[in-house]
């Protein structure tokens, strides 16, 4: 009980660093576009002195308006999207991507209200971004590849929030698309964020039936035409006793392997995508208790020494 008790403190201590690190992220991004538009309009010759100098209140007090009236509404769509509960993954995705684009849209109009405020003329800075929008277009060439895959996945419906993907080695549940990134989730609670630039030769296994496999060792002096005889009577039982797991009985798939101590029988069951780890462990269990009911033992290494 202490252990678990002491777990959760451990990921909430390690989820601060996370969003300070996150937070120091958004100022150095947020101070080098106020840079850049300096440099630009004094470049331009907009701006001939640092706007704060002589503030126009009445601007600054409408632009200050503006901007809470803005994350009023960008709230109030939060709240909303945040308790719509769609029924499939489609419509999770497109409330994630949606909740995604109204902040990268709330950034964007609350970086125009401040320069708007500081009596800067936006299209003409917009203007004299141009060359500049093009030198970083290059740079940012990754950024863009994101941002249009990202896309092309959601008009293409490749995967969606809640299925389960293989990508790169990587196994899991898609937990989150964003225009940039996707967020897969493991079994083991893992989480891996992979660029939606790099989300190539995904298999999406989330429509499909999958099989649990399990290969089941016995001895050689069984006697196997017999033990043949009761099989399937025997996977009708595990079946019947594991209906929430199983769609089907399993199935004898016949010998895989003549291993050193023993003979591996292999069989075969269908199960959810979901269920695929659930599923073996539920098969190698049953077929552990019923070949025990059989007086099947599963054989120890065994080594034959031969003396002249």
């Amino acid at each position: 009980m202490e252990n678990q008790n002491k777990q959760p403190s451990l990921k909430q201590e390690t989820k601060q660093p996370s969003k300070t690190k996150g937070a120091i992220s958004r100022l150095i991004i947020l101070a080098a576009i106020g840079g850049v538009v300096l440099f630009v309009g004094f470049y331009t010759g907009r701006i001939k002195e640092i706007p704060l100098a002589k503030p126009d209140f009445t601007a600054i007090l409408n632009g200050l308006l503006l901007l809470v009236l803005l994350l009023i509404i960008e709230a109030v769509l939060s709240i909303v999207l945040t308790h719509i509960k769609p029924r499939s993954n489609r419509g999770k995705t497109l409330i994630a991507l949606t909740r995604n684009i109204l902040r990268y849209a709330v950034i964007l109009a609350a970086i125009c209200i401040v320069l708007t405020m500081l009596t800067v003329d936006i299209v003409t800075i917009v203007a004299g971004l141009g060359i500049l929008a093009l030198i970083i277009g290059f740079g940012a060439e990754s950024l863009i590849a994101d941002v249009v895959t990202g896309m092309f996945i959601l008009i293409d419906n490749q995967y969606n929030i809640g299925d389960i993907i293989e990508v790169n080695g990587f196994r899991g549940t898609v937990t989150d698309i964003s225009v940039r990134t996707t967020m897969l989730t493991d079994v083991g609670g893992n989480v891996k964020i992979i660029n939606n630039s790099d989300m190539k030769y995904v298999l999406n296994r989330s429509d499909n039936t999958s099989r649990a496999v399990t290969d089941f060792p016995i001895p050689y002096d069984v006697d196997y035409e017999d033990l043949e005889k009761k099989l399937p009577a025997m996977l009708e039982r595990i079946y019947e006793a594991n209906t929430d797991i199983m769609k089907a009985v399993p199935v004898y798939a016949g010998i895989d392997q003549f291993a050193d101590s023993s003979v591996n029988l292999r069989f075969v069951v269908e199960v959810a995508e979901s269920d695929i780890y659930s599923g073996t462990r539920a098969l190698n269990r049953a077929l552990f208790i019923e070949m025990r009911k059989l007086g099947i033992e599963v054989p120890f290494p065994q080594v034959d020494v031969h003396q002249k």
